[in-house]
């Protein structure tokens, strides 16, 4: 009889277990077939988010995997990210311009003028690294706001400003170098420093892969809580979750792949601290607002009483001051500075990273992790290339088409936004 009581509880309990299995699998379920049929919308409203550049991420990884297997090492992936942050800091400073539907052309020009600055300086006339440093960005900074304040003032497009300013500024910084032409600096400098370091202690970069992770779900949780409160729309817990996921699996692949190498480059932490700061300057703040609301209409936007030139201005510093702290990493990857600093491709790529990424051409759409996932691509490709031994040529013709079909969907999606009235 006793050994009857004793199991009496365990058969009682069966039954509970086994109706509380179906609930949980139809919980799962009812929350993945709302999550497709939510995405299947925002698709067909033309809200195609980051999911056409990861794929194209994805398939130029896979393409050239095949062709040469050396090519997600983590060597090279350690280098990739390196490669990235010069230019991709630029990107950054494009995307805050194409926000307000306008074009900065001038950006190389300011990020090799940055550059002559702080060798001239330093090297020339032995200024410290780091007052040089700040030197040079408020060069970038001040160029760009002047651009910007001549744009808001008088009313002429950016693109027209900046192109001026793409002579004046290249013109300055070939006078500023002289005779010389290149100057040469120090390997083992503050400067120098900034793409050769790496973090060799592995619960580095671990432990920011869990940062990152954790503070997403932290901070989509709160934002869920407060939509709940005011019975706003809102992104489910379980999608919330699927998210967090998503970004905890790539974040700690990465610090694997990078730990296998020579550990966390500070180049790539310092890149996406900044890419994240201006994220949440654009999406969190009243400034942010601001931006996104000028890139709807600048008629609109003064009619709103909108303060439309210290938006514009403050646009363009921001882009000025991104081109500089660009430029000086693209230095500090070759240590020297040369009359060839801020030229060649390097704009087009940048432009190209921005909209590659998903900014929008006209305004109004698109955030700093755009530059981010742009570059990537870019860069995938051109590292790819040069594995393969492929001609440069083909490397322009590839890029210039993944640029084309990156507009042509970006076209695609606004009109289908003007059908559902979202646009």
């Amino acid at each position: 009889m006793r050994r009857m009581e004793d199991n009496q509880p365990a058969e009682s309990a069966a039954p509970a277990a086994t109706t509380r299995r179906p609930r949980l699998r139809h919980a799962v379920a009812h929350a993945a077939k709302g999550g497709a049929a939510s995405f299947r919308s925002r698709l067909r409203a033309g809200e195609t988010g980051s999911l056409p550049v990861v794929l194209v991420l994805a398939t130029v990884w896979i393409i050239f995997q095949s062709l040469n297997t050396n090519f997600l090492s983590p060597r090279n992936l350690s280098n990739l990210s390196v490669d990235i942050v010069g230019t991709g800091l630029i990107a950054v400073g494009i995307v805050f311009v194409l926000l307000i539907g306008e074009l900065d052309l001038s950006v190389g020009s300011i990020s090799g003028l940055a550059a002559a600055v702080f060798a001239v300086l330093n090297v020339n006339n032995g200024v410290p690294e780091w007052l040089a440093l700040i030197l040079a960005v408020l060069t970038g900074t001040a160029a760009g706001a002047v651009q910007g304040f001549s744009c808001a003032k008088t009313r002429v497009p950016v693109f027209v400003v900046s192109l001026a300013g793409l002579l004046t500024w290249n013109g300055l910084m070939l006078y500023i170098l002289g005779t010389s032409g290149t100057i040469n600096l120090a390997e083992n400098g503050f400067l120098a420093n900034l793409t050769s370091y790496y973090f060799t202690n592995d619960a580095v970069a671990y432990s920011l892969a869990a940062l990152a992770a954790g503070s997403v779900f932290l901070v989509s949780y709160l934002d869920l809580r407060r939509r709940t409160a005011a019975n706003m729309p809102h992104r489910s817990l379980s999608e919330i979750a699927v998210r967090t996921g998503a970004l905890a699996v790539v974040a700690f692949a990465s610090a694997y792949l990078l730990n296998r190498f020579q550990g966390l480059p500070l180049a790539l932490l310092i890149f996406l601290v900044v890419v994240t700061g201006l994220d949440i300057l654009l999406r969190r703040t009243h400034y942010g607002r601001q931006v996104y609301a000028l890139g709807g209409g600048v008629e609109a936007a003064r009619r709103a009483s909108l303060n439309v030139t210290g938006v514009q201005t403050a646009v363009l510093a921001v882009s000025g001051t991104m081109a500089a702290v660009g430029g000086l990493f693209l230095a500090s990857r070759i240590t020297s500075v040369s009359q060839s600093s801020g030229s060649g491709v390097l704009l087009l790529n940048a432009i190209a990273a921005a909209v590659i990424g998903g900014t929008s051409l006209f305004g109004g759409r698109g955030t700093t992790w755009s530059a981010v996932l742009g570059m990537l691509v870019i860069q995938s490709i051109a590292s790819g290339m040069a594995i393969t031994d492929t001609p440069t040529a083909i490397q322009f013709v590839i890029t210039g088409g993944v640029l084309f079909v990156a507009v042509l969907i970006d076209a695609l999606a606004r009109r289908s936004q003007e059908a559902h009235g979202r646009a």
